[in-house]
């Protein structure tokens, strides 16, 4: 495949709602994404980073300098360039692992769309529809926490993640469980707490929650096997797992019984699938996770979560969870699920009177010829 050039634009999208979490709260998604051309095809990528580095040390502004300051550049002399080619290319940069996500899978959905196939068929999908789950942010009391849930299962979302930080954690759970009873539900610290918290965390043992996730920094993974001893809730590791690698040691170590993959931070959908065949391996059950993603990111993460391993429903919502008008045709959640493109590549592209309108920042980088 010979890329013409490739495109780095950055957008701003309004979100419907606040969305607040142990970090911080977003109320637009400012988000990278990465057009490549090539001379049978267009493919789309995007950014997982967020505004600012919170979440991980990436942030949307500096994605966008280093794809098209270092990224996109090194792939000019690779030859007969193919997605499994990008990372190897890459390798020389460190970090970085979300804008290498979105440029590895503009590469690969170029070359599915010109050979007409289907990313979830590409990776390996089983299913034509995935069970969704929805993540719901910090609120500002309880009532109003009641309130967002009782909305999101009346929308017909299959299971429940409450954002929780120190002070916002068991009594909110409480809360759920007596409201709505056994309906599945799970929380999300993002490395909210210390080692010295495992005896408080315990506290939410009685609920009956499907996980906890990432409740210690991301470089704890023997804090997390120490807490995996002392509480009954199964753990599940999202930033702490960056490769295949780091989830093969994070499951040695019995840190985790559960993974979260989301293919950004991981460094795009080709690790994301060794993530989710090591995980098969062990027999540990992977979800996919969510970045705030617009209908581009949204397409290859649903195409990913229909993978077999995938066994519990993730966070890929549908699109007016986040956005009154998405970047793409909208995804709908049915019957608590997102049906899997079947079109070739992501099988969705951006709008282009949508896209115009929120664009703030465009940048073309050629390729030689």
């Amino acid at each position: 495949m010979k890329i013409t050039g490739v495109e780095v634009r950055t957008v701003e999208m309004p979100l419907v709602t606040p969305f607040r979490t142990s970090f911080g709260t977003e109320t637009v998604r400012r988000a990278v994404l990465v057009r490549v051309v090539t001379g049978e095809a267009e493919g789309w990528g995007e950014c997982g980073a967020g505004t600012a580095p919170l979440y991980s040390s990436e942030y949307t502004d500096a994605a966008a300098d280093v794809l098209a300051r270092f990224l996109v550049p090194a792939l000019a002399g690779v030859a007969d360039l193919d997605a499994h080619k990008v990372a190897p290319a890459l390798a020389a940069f460190k970090g970085h692992r979300m804008a290498k996500a979105a440029l590895e899978t503009a590469v690969l959905d170029a070359d599915l769309r010109a050979r007409g196939v289907p990313l979830a068929h590409a990776l390996g999908a089983v299913r034509d529809s995935v069970p969704c789950g929805v993540s719901v942010g910090i609120t500002g009391s309880i009532p109003a926490l009641l309130d967002a849930v009782a909305e999101y299962l009346d929308a017909g979302y299959l299971r429940i993640k409450l954002k929780i930080e120190p002070g916002w954690d068991v009594e909110p759970v409480r809360a759920v469980r007596e409201r709505f009873g056994d309906v599945p539900l799970q929380v999300d610290a993002n490395t909210a707490y210390g080692r010295g918290d495992a005896r408080h965390l315990a506290g939410l043992d009685p609920f009956g929650l499907l996980l906890i996730e990432q409740p210690f920094a991301q470089d704890d993974l023997l804090g997390h096997a120490r807490l995996a001893e002392r509480i009954t809730t199964p753990i599940c590791l999202d930033e702490s797992i960056v490769s295949a690698r780091a989830a093969a040691d994070a499951i040695a170590l019995g840190a985790c019984q559960v993974v979260n993959i989301k293919p950004g931070r991981v460094g795009g959908h080709l690790e994301a699938r060794r993530i989710h065949d090591v995980c098969a391996a062990h027999d540990v059950p992977v979800w996919c996770g969510g970045m705030l993603e617009t209908g581009v990111g949204r397409a290859a993460n649903v195409a990913l979560a229909a993978l077999p391993g995938f066994l519990l429903p993730g966070d890929t919502s549908a699109s007016d969870r986040y956005y009154r008008t998405d970047l793409t045709p909208p995804f709908r959640l049915e019957d608590g699920h997102l049906a899997v493109p079947t079109g070739p590549g992501i099988g969705v592209a951006p709008i282009p009177e949508v896209l115009e309108e929120v664009t703030v920042a465009t940048t073309w980088v050629p390729m030689p010829s």
